[in-house]
């Protein structure tokens, strides 16, 4: 728990824990009291990426946030075949038995970018558990590569760059994952200044791993194969929560994607409002999305 020791300051009022999850380890802040509410993070975030938010939200609710399996200080387990170690199936059930073990079988979900991809797969597979469900800037995985273009292929370059079969994309980063690092996170931040230096710094400290750039890559290689094989199979399932979709005003899913549209492809009940921001509404615009989550939620 030493990494969680220094976080003290960023979530205030936050505990951390590692919970087992059916034999993989996963890092968790708790903190509030009331409803249970979920937070998933994103590429290459933590759970620390909820700083600005969480300690607000744990007014109302008690928030858990956690890092996915991969990311952070949670497990890096192999890819397995087929990369379904890092389905979204396989990172949602982390997810379930974390909430479980808290005592909630039922609670809300907020999930960012890679988060908000498994907050989807988890309302297919588990749809007594998630009441409510908003995603942040995502449109469906599926639908995103079905509509592949060259604008979209350009911006999200990173889709087809860390899909590469090992050791191709871990090793180029490799030999600078400060830079990419900086570098995606430059792209799609369009308020300057918006990520706290602290948090920057853990970013930095967990990109450093070689376990959690490979993690990573796993990510991004299962979204291409078995999260496909998977959302095919659901083609016809749709999502039964309420699901609020917010994206960044600024940045490139709203740019190339009627979103509350895709959404609407895929959930029954679909509301959506954009942020003026780019990628990262928790890191970017706070305020303005606390005014579209407080009343959802």
């Amino acid at each position: 728990m030493t990494a969680a020791a220094g976080h003290a300051d960023i979530l205030p009022g936050f505990r951390w824990q590692d919970i087992d999850a059916d034999g993989i380890r996963i890092r968790t802040a708790i903190g509030g009291e009331g409803a249970p509410l979920l937070l998933l993070h994103g590429h290459p975030q933590t759970h620390l990426t909820w700083h600005k938010v969480a300690p607000r939200l744990a007014k109302r609710f008690t928030v858990v946030a956690t890092d996915l399996r991969g990311y952070g200080d949670s497990a890096k387990p192999e890819g397995g075949p087929d990369h379904i170690n890092y389905s979204k199936r396989a990172m949602a059930a982390d997810q379930v038995i974390v909430m479980r073990a808290l005592g909630y079988e039922r609670f809300a979900v907020i999930g960012h970018d890679r988060g908000g991809r498994v907050a989807h797969r988890m309302a297919l597979d588990y749809p007594d558990a998630v009441e409510k469900l908003v995603v942040i800037d995502i449109a469906p995985t599926a639908t995103m590569y079905a509509r592949t273009d060259m604008d979209f292929a350009r911006r999200y370059f990173w889709w087809f760059f860390l899909i590469q079969p090992y050791p191709l994309p871990e090793t180029m980063i490799g030999h600078d994952p400060e830079f990419f690092l900086q570098k995606h996170i430059d792209g799609q931040i369009k308020i300057a200044g918006s990520v706290d230096p602290r948090v920057m710094a853990e970013y930095r400290r967990c990109y450093a791993d070689p376990a959690t750039r490979h993690a990573i890559c796993e990510d991004y290689r299962a979204a291409a194969t078995i999260d496909l094989v998977h959302d095919a199979a659901d083609a016809d399932r749709r999502i039964v929560a309420p699901l609020l979709a917010l994206w960044g005003g600024r940045g490139t899913v709203g740019a190339l994607y009627d979103v509350p549209a895709t959404w609407r492809e895929k959930a029954n009940t679909v509301d959506g409002h954009p942020i003026d921001c780019g990628h990262s509404p928790q890191e970017e615009a706070p305020d303005a999305l606390m005014s579209r989550l407080d009343p959802f939620l």
